[in-house]
């Protein structure tokens, strides 16, 4: 990541997520903004929009990228939509955007992910997400999971 540029921080997890989730996602969004990160995320329903909800409730920038055709498919919580038209291989797409990951419960659209950062060694934190490798650090707290990532991010 250059000097002075805002780190571009992906939030993964499930499109169809519970109250608890949805709320664990919105401290992410939340966290990632007040720290002066761009989330990223694959701009649809569950995680994602709760993530980019937090995050706009802090004033923070939203990514979408999105599996269709269609930007206005993306939640209303997202400022830039890009659709892709390359269904779930977005998920590479979410990956390779973002200078660090914060992973969260979700099912094999989010193992995909998980599996491209180890693939990539891009920097990854879980929230409760999939347990596939040792090298992932592990985190129950919303707020430093994500200053963890933004730290590694800075790397």
């Amino acid at each position: 990541m250059a000097k002075n540029q805002q780190p571009f921080i992906a939030v993964v997890g499930a499109g169809k997520c519970n109250k608890r989730m949805k709320d664990l996602a919105e401290q992410v969004g939340m966290t990632i903004a007040e720290n002066g990160g761009v989330l990223v995320c694959g701009g649809l329903g569950g995680i994602m929009e709760a993530a980019a909800k937090g995050a706009k409730r802090k004033q923070g920038l939203t990514v979408g990228i999105l599996p269709g055709n269609n930007r206005h498919d993306a939640n209303e919580f997202i400022d830039v939509a890009i659709p892709t038209g390359i269904g779930e291989a977005r998920n590479l797409v979410i990956i390779k955007t973002a200078d660090a990951v914060v992973a969260l419960p979700g099912k094999y659209g989010t193992l995909s992910e998980m599996a491209f950062c180890l693939k990539l060694n891009k920097p990854m934190v879980s929230l409760s997400a999939w347990n596939i490798s040792d090298d992932i650090e592990r985190y129950e707290d919303p707020t430093i999971a994500v200053r963890r990532a933004l730290e590694l991010a800075g790397k």
